[in-house]
């Protein structure tokens, strides 16, 4: 069993395969995938992924925001097909910096960054620290919210000590090979996906490279520096919430938003934390409806959503 996934065999039918591209920043060779319009006619849009995750979860988000944007995926540092990372640049600040490196050398400033999960917080992080200024961030089951009491005592050393044993990654990714232990993992984040959808994840979590990459992020990852600091988020920010994400409780949404001035949540009935893999056209048509509202982009067609279906009450 090779340690990282090998785009040559692994990747061979990766969705958008044909979009994908591998470029070198911050020391870090990242698997990349640009659709959509010439990113100097349109605006462009950075779609980031969570901890565990990787690019493919846009693949069906990703191809209905082509007609409007110049769309950028990433695979994260350690995720997927790009190259894994020193614990440094695992941290949210580090990861936030070397993906600043990566759309300097794209020459990709995005006027709208989408984050799921830990993702959003990444959003967060590279727009307060300065490598872009978007106009709107939108936080699909936003992680942003830091661990407290008890859970913020064990949590992190816990994932040190995992990230640390080599022999954790390659334990994870053996048990995964039973398939009714990865169609349960997927269950507790209260999704539910196609066959083919769960097939993907299948092929990520029985790599263990990836596997350690996850752990890696999450054995960095420390949200009150970006708590403390949220009050000062100048984007425009959303808040794209499953009312069934068993990962990420939804009422989290609402302590965010009201710590960020005129951000503003809308709720997904029935979707999980994977909501943009369950609805695709959903979200995106969300998206789209926060871009027209802001004179982002003009309608090239349908109506889609509209202002009236966000919930600026949080």
């Amino acid at each position: 069993m090779s340690d990282r996934l090998v785009w040559e065999s692994d990747g061979r039918d990766w969705p958008n395969r044909i979009a994908s591209r591998f470029v070198v920043a911050d020391g870090l060779r990242w698997h990349v995938q640009q659709t959509g319009q010439p990113v100097s006619e349109a605006p462009a849009l950075l779609l980031i992924h969570g901890t565990g995750g990787s690019l493919h979860s846009w693949r069906d988000v990703a191809p209905r925001l082509t007609a409007y944007f110049h769309v950028v995926a990433i695979d994260l540092p350690g995720h997927a097909y790009t190259s894994a990372a020193p614990a440094a640049q695992m941290s949210l600040p580090g990861m936030a910096r070397a993906l600043g490196a990566l759309l300097k050398e794209l020459g990709v400033a995005p006027t709208i960054v989408v984050g799921h999960s830990a993702g959003a917080a990444i959003a967060a992080r590279l727009a307060l620290d300065g490598p872009i200024a978007p106009r709107a961030l939108v936080g699909i089951n936003a992680a942003m919210l830091p661990f407290h009491g008890l859970p913020g005592l064990v949590f992190a050393p816990i994932a040190r000590v995992l990230a640390g044993a080599s022999l954790v990654p390659r334990l994870f990714a053996w048990r995964a090979q039973d398939t009714a232990s990865l169609a349960r993992l997927i269950a507790r984040t209260g999704s539910t996906l196609d066959p083919a959808g769960t097939a993907l994840y299948a092929r990520l979590v029985r790599s263990p490279g990836h596997v350690a990459g996850a752990l890696a992020m999450m054995a960095n990852w420390d949200l009150d520096p970006l708590w403390a600091e949220l009050p000062r988020l100048a984007p425009a920010l959303l808040l794209v919430v499953g009312s069934q994400d068993a990962t990420v409780p939804p009422d989290q949404a609402t302590r965010v938003a009201a710590r960020v001035p005129g951000a503003r949540v809308v709720r997904l009935q029935g979707l999980g934390h994977l909501a943009h893999e369950e609805r695709p056209h959903e979200v995106a048509e969300i998206v789209l409806g926060l871009a027209r509202g802001l004179n982002i982009v003009t309608p090239l067609g349908g109506q889609g959503l509209n202002s009236s279906f966000i919930d600026g009450t949080a």
